[in-house]
């Protein structure tokens, strides 16, 4: 008798758990998750829907890289299923694929599928990141391994830690080594970039390989000042491709993802992607991926200076989002901003607004594992946590969301799919409940759902509205996505600092 009330007991709480916002908002995904291909400047999924990404950052820099059972815990991945996060930018390191020359670790390939694995199952595309900082942990940095880099610190030379270690002589000659491929660095890279694709191929799931983080042009870094470095990034792309040839050779149709060098985080722009400096891509599934950081926020982090820097980081992100329109606008390839963050309300809402005005997707810097409590209840990550359409069927228009209170707007044009367009609601913004409205359609979810999935009822535009009960909603802007920076903002809500958000990072890789 005692073990039937027991085990009905326990029904009752498991019931209960269920029953729970986050229990229920962790429920496995609607439809079997596809991978994603570039059609022009979006990315599409395999039931004919454009898919917007929202998501994180979970990098490993030090050894062993993953430790036995991964980085994130059942319970971290719930917490970014019960947020709407579909995106998981996972950090990789050419170290601990090839940590012996010619040599691949396949059991740090073993950990990192584990941890690839436990992510699909929930829903969450994960984008393999090749990460580096300092080139190598030669210099107190990550990435290549020290037999792959002749060069070596010299004893005269002070090194002054991330990111100004960038600026010594001996570390600018061993970029010139890779760059060069002077002892083979591109061509083990390729390799290892190669074993890692073939280990993930028939993953639908791993939205791409990104080839390289933030790379540093080494000894021509001064000629990226003012505008950019042509030649060098002529020699760049030749990288990139070499790169991208590698994982052909092993995954054909894997995305891959392509950073601009990092004097980008300076302002520069990036002449990836144009001719006749730098020729055109032919492989249709080559994705832009730059970040937006806040010079003058990042300095007041890293170097202490006055945080009253921080008033030039809108001119500066005006800068950095018409410099990724430049490239977009000519390559036609989508844009995944694949690195943001800071405590600063207004660095982050600048981010968040223009990537809504563009409709782009992001991975924002940084969430660390292990969490035992929700670190997205702060101020910071009440802005991250976003009500936005995760998959339209049909061609996106304009958006807009305050998380101030809730307003979402959206118009879309649909087109031919095999699933409904799907829009995460958060769970953050409606306390008592939302209203959902649709002109062109109907939705076909059951009330307050944690998506709400909507049917057009023709050809014409679908507009969606959901907000508070008694709130009169936001009204969809005028125009076409936008093109250029303006230097308004979707979102009217501040943010608070970093320090209120658990185990949310603040800062630049």
């Amino acid at each position: 008798m005692r073990k039937t009330v027991a085990a009905f007991a326990a029904a009752i709480a498991a019931c209960s758990a269920a029953l729970s916002p986050t229990t229920a908002a962790a429920a496995p995904p609607s439809a079997p998750i596809t991978t994603l291909h570039a059609e022009g400047a979006h990315l599409v999924d395999g039931y004919g829907r454009t898919v917007l990404l929202h998501g994180v950052n979970n990098v490993d820099k030090d050894a062993p890289y993953l430790p036995a059972g991964g980085t994130l815990t059942p319970q971290d991945i719930d917490i970014l299923v019960r947020h709407g996060f579909n995106t998981v930018r996972l950090g990789t390191s050419f170290d601990a694929l090839m940590p012996q020359r010619g040599q691949i670790d396949e059991a740090y390939l073993d950990r990192l599928v584990g941890v690839v694995d436990d992510l699909i199952a929930r829903g969450i595309h994960v984008l393999l990141d090749n990460h580096q900082d300092g080139l190598s942990k030669v210099w107190g940095g990550n990435g290549f391994p020290a037999w792959s880099i002749e060069a070596r610190p010299r004893e005269w030379e002070p090194n002054p830690g991330f990111p100004l270690y960038n600026l010594m002589p001996s570390m600018n000659a061993g970029w010139d080594e890779v760059w060069n491929n002077t002892h083979g660095a591109l061509d083990y890279l390729g390799t290892a970039l190669g074993a890692l694709a073939a280990r993930v191929e028939g993953k639908p799931g791993v939205m791409g390989i990104e080839l390289m983080n933030e790379p540093w042009p080494g000894s021509p870094f001064l000629t990226c000042f003012p505008n950019g470095c042509p030649d060098f990034d002529r020699k760049y792309q030749g990288a990139m491709q070499k790169l991208t040839d590698a994982v052909r050779a092993q995954n054909p149709t894997v995305p891959v993802y392509w950073e601009p060098n990092v004097t980008w985080n300076q302002m520069m722009p990036s002449n990836l992607f144009n001719p006749p400096e730098t020729p055109s891509v032919a492989d249709p599934d080559v994705i832009f991926a730059p970040h937006d950081y806040c010079i003058p926020s990042q300095l007041a982090i890293y170097l202490g200076l006055p945080q009253a820097l921080r008033a030039l980081c809108v001119p500066q992100q005006d800068l950095t989002w018409s410099n990724i329109d430049a490239v977009t606008q000519r390559a036609n390839i989508p844009t995944v901003v694949t690195e943001f963050g800071d405590g600063d309300p207004t660095v982050l809402k600048n981010t968040l607004a223009r990537a809504d005005e563009r409709f782009i997707g992001w991975q924002y810097w940084h969430f660390g594992a292990g969490n035992t409590t929700d670190p997205f209840l702060g101020d910071v990550g009440r802005q991250l946590v976003r009500t936005y359409p995760q998959a339209t069927a049909g061609e996106p228009g304009r958006m807009i969301f305050d998380a101030d209170n809730g307003d979402f707007a959206y118009r879309y044009t649909p087109r031919a799919s095999t699933k409904p367009t799907e829009i995460f609601v958060s769970d953050l913004h409606y306390p008592d409940g939302y209203v959902a409205q649709v002109d062109g359609g109907h939705v076909t979810s059951a009330p307050g759902a944690a998506i709400v999935t909507v049917v057009a009822d023709g050809s014409g535009p679908v507009t969606v509205k959901i907000n508070r009960p008694g709130s009169a909603g936001a009204e969809v802007p005028d125009g076409p996505i936008e093109t250029s920076s303006s230097g308004s903002s979707g979102s009217s809500a501040s943010a608070g600092s970093a320090g209120s958000s658990g185990s949310l990072g603040s800062s630049g890789s």
